[in-house]
């Protein structure tokens, strides 16, 4: 029977789908942290303007709502390259809107009003204050002074006509009395957009839901149109289950960076998010150029791309174990690339722009082999089958292409030695 004949839902059972009111009710933006928060990792090179330029471009043709492109008050170097992103944005008539990052101080504030007034293009202010105990403590704040602070910085944005996303940094260790007067006075200065933080991967993801909901009632109270943000780190490693229930329990727009790069152990990974979005069924756009987006950043920004780094690692569909592989051929022996896409992947490569791969290891079974030869318009004879076979059987490792190519063709000179 082929899948003409069957539902999808006869094929997969998702147990994904069984909580129906857990699923969001509107559009789920994305702000793109790459080129600010991103590169604030140690570990990271700060790319030319035009790399962060062609990054920009990509993350646009992606469907990315919006992108950090930088905190202009950090100096000279930092204005250049907001200048050019925002220019850009402007020029090539992108999609993608423009957000800045500022201290509540107006010597941060003003190299984004000035910018914005030479370019004509609005730049959403993220102005941001630590909120948790501990960082008041450390710095020590009291409340009142935090609370100037963002009365004065979010009353200055919106009096130079810009939009205000209104930051709490460590929101997932402050206190509700706290998180409520922050917000509360943020909304009444004209925030129209606030961001629940977990700066240093504190939250479950239990734990982010209770704080989302507890931030809804807060906007609520306020009597205002005001969306709510979630930007999450991935120190527990919990960044993007953290992510799914923020949107789950009523975020507008959550942030992530290409590949999760960030200080520490780095941020949500923007593209797992689109990747598990898509196949939640959460968003449509095309992904297609995921992996592009993805080796660019990791080449601009001298970061290693892991083999097995889910999808757009060089591993991420590619099979040599003779189970898994055989599955696979059958599949796609039924003229059914869906099929063949998802028997024994839960990510299908094909929404992603990619293909399954077959190859031949020690892990092997016939099949593999008789399937590359195949593929290589190579006729699958019985004996070039038995060598390369009893040639990846005692390798401890994954055949390549040419290796495989010298065995057929020194069966070939043996036969024309005959």
């Amino acid at each position: 029977m082929s899948m003409k004949n069957l539902e999808e839902k006869e094929l997969i059972f998702d147990w994904n789908e069984i909580a129906e009111g857990w699923k969001p009710g509107g559009v789920i933006e994305f702000d793109d942290e790459t080129l600010r928060d991103g590169i604030q990792s140690p570990s990271v090179k700060d790319p030319t303007i035009d790399e962060k330029i062609r990054i920009l471009h990509l993350m646009d043709e992606l469907g990315i709502h919006s992108a950090d492109i930088g905190l202009p008050g950090a100096g000279p170097r930092a204005v250049e390259h907001v200048t050019a992103l925002a220019q850009e944005i402007a020029q090539a008539k992108l999609n993608i809107e423009a957000n800045c990052a500022a201290r509540t101080l107006k010597v941060d504030i003003d190299p984004i009003i000035s910018i914005s007034q030479k370019l004509s293009l609005p730049i959403e202010a993220s102005v941001f204050i630590g909120s948790s105990p501990i960082r008041q403590y450390a710095e020590g704040w009291t409340l009142d002074r935090m609370l100037k602070h963002t009365e004065e910085a979010v009353t200055y944005v919106v009096g130079h006509d810009l939009p205000v996303m209104y930051v709490t940094e460590d929101t997932t260790r402050a206190t509700p009395e706290t998180v409520k007067k922050l917000y509360t006075t943020a909304i009444e200065c004209g925030a129209r957009r606030i961001c629940v933080c977990d700066t240093v991967g504190h939250a479950i993801p239990e734990g982010v839901g209770r704080l989302i909901s507890y931030v809804r009632e807060v906007v609520a109270e306020t009597g205002e149109d005001v969306k709510i943000d979630w930007h999450g780190h991935r120190d527990r490693g919990l960044s993007v289950p953290n992510t799914i229930a923020a949107v789950a329990a009523g975020a507008d727009r959550v942030h992530g960076t290409a590949l999760g790069i960030g200080e520490r152990v780095g941020n949500t990974p923007m593209d797992l998010l689109l990747v598990n979005f898509r196949l939640l069924g959460w968003i449509d756009q095309d992904l297609t150029k995921l992996s592009e987006y993805c080796r660019l950043v990791a080449e601009a920004c001298h970061v290693p791309l892991p083999k097995n780094y889910p999808v757009v690692g060089e591993d991420a569909f590619r099979t040599a174990t003779g189970v898994h592989a055989a599955a696979v051929i059958k599949a796609q022996k039924k003229g059914d690339a869906w099929l063949a896409d998802r028997v024994y992947s839960g990510v299908p490569a094909g929404a992603f722009g990619l293909k399954q791969k077959i190859e031949i290891g020690p892990m092997s079974g016939e099949s593999n082999v008789i399937y590359w030869l195949e593929q290589h318009n190579i006729e699958p004879e019985g004996t070039l089958v038995n060598r390369i076979f009893d040639a990846a059987k005692h390798a401890n490792f994954v055949l390549t292409d040419d290796e495989i190519t010298a065995i057929v063709q020194s069966g070939k000179e043996a036969q024309n030695e005959r």
